[in-house]
C-alpha cells in the first residue's frame, strides 16, 4: 500500500477551488474553511455541550467488524450525551457518535459556525453532522452512500484519515450491495487480503481548524489519534451519473440488501464475501500482467 500526504491550501478563491479540486476530485486540506472569527472557537467545549445538551440520550457506536452484513452499523447502546463526553475525556474507548445532529437539537449552535464556502455556494450548510470518538476508535473503511462531496472540519483532537479513489474498490474487497470493505487497510493480513498491497491513496492528519475535502465516492478510513470531534457538511456530486448512483444507493440498493439479509441471513453475507474475493482476484490478475 502506498499513501501520499494530502496537500494543504488557504485563501483559495472559489473558482480556483472548483477548477483545481472539486471538478478533478482531488482531496485537499483547507486551512480556513471555518472562519477564525466563528464564535465556536471561543464558546465550544465539552463543558459547554454538557451544559446545553448533557441530558440528551444518544446512540453509541462501537467496533464495526462485527456488523459486516449491515450497510450501516447498528448502535451498541445508549447513554446521555454528558456521560459519553465524560467517558471519552477519561480514557481511550472505541465508542463513537455517528451522524450526531447536535445542531438539530440545539439550532442556535449553527450561528456559531461561519463557513468560508470555497465551492461558491455548493456546500449544504443547513445539513451539518457531528462525529465524536474516543482515542483509538475508528470507522470501517467505506465510502458515503449518497456519493456527495464531504468537507470534514476538526474542532477538537486529531484524526488520521486514509483516502482511496473509488476505482480501487475491488482491491479493497468491497461487499456487493454495500458501501464498505471486508478488508481493513490498516489491520487486515495482506497475505489473506493481498489486494491491499496494491492500494494507492492519500493520508491526512487533521487538527483543530483543518477541513479535509473528500471527493464524492472516495473511500475513507478514519482513525481517532486522540479523543475529539468534527463537523461534516456536504456538496452534491459533480456529474449526473454520480447523483443517480447516490439516489439508487439510498432508495434501492440498501433496501434490497436489507431484504436479502432478512431472507437469507448469514448465507447472504457469505455470498457477498465470495463475490468480493472473486472480484479482488480478477483485479489482482490485471495488476500482475
Amino acid at each position: 500500500m502506498k499513501l501520499e500526504p494530502v496537500d494543504s491550501i488557504s485563501g483559495v478563491a472559489p473558482k480556483d477551488f472548483v477548477r483545481d479540486y472539486l471538478s478533478k476530485g482531488q482531496p485537499v486540506i483547507i486551512k480556513d474553511f471555518i472562519s477564525k472569527d466563528s464564535p465556536c472557537w471561543q464558546k465550544w467545549s465539552y463543558s459547554y455541550f454538557k451544559e446545553i445538551a448533557g441530558a440528551e440520550k444518544v446512540d453509541i457506536y462501537g467496533r464495526e467488524e462485527d456488523s459486516q452484513n449491515h450497510a450501516a452499523s447498528p448502535p451498541v447502546g445508549t447513554m446521555s450525551f454528558g456521560e459519553y463526553l465524560d467517558k471519552i475525556s477519561a480514557e481511550p474507548t472505541e465508542l463513537r457518535l455517528f451522524l450526531f445532529n447536535l445542531m438539530k437539537l440545539r439550532p442556535e449552535l449553527k450561528k456559531d459556525v461561519i463557513y468560508n464556502d470555497v465551492t461558491g455556494g455548493k456546500v449544504l450548510q443547513w445539513l451539518p453532522y457531528m462525529f465524536f470518538g474516543g482515542e483509538g476508535s475508528s470507522t470501517r473503511n467505506h465510502f458515503d452512500i449518497d456519493m456527495s462531496h464531504v468537507f470534514i472540519s476538526q474542532f477538537q483532537g486529531t484524526k488520521r484519515i486514509w483516502l482511496f479513489p473509488n476505482d480501487q474498490s475491488d482491491l479493497m474487497y468491497k461487499l456487493p450491495y454495500n458501501f464498505h470493505s471486508i478488508a481493513n487497510p490498516k489491520t487486515s493480513d495482506p497475505e489473506k487480503y493481498p489486494g491491499i498491497k496494491f492500494l494507492q491513496g492519500y493520508e491526512a492528519l487533521i487538527h483543530p481548524g483543518d477541513t479535509l475535502y473528500m471527493p464524492a465516492g472516495w473511500w475513507h478510513y478514519i482513525q481517532y489519534e486522540t479523543e475529539g470531534y468534527s463537523i461534516s457538511v456536504r456538496a452534491l456530486a459533480n456529474s449526473l451519473s454520480e447523483k443517480i448512483t447516490g439516489a439508487r444507493n439510498l432508495f434501492i440498493t440498501r433496501h434490497f440488501d436489507d431484504t436479502m439479509r432478512k431472507l437469507f441471513k448469514e448465507k447472504w453475507l457469505h455470498y457477498k464475501i465470495e463475490v468480493a474475493k472473486k472480484r479482488a482476484d480478477r483485479a489482482l490478475k490485471k495488476k500482475m500482467r
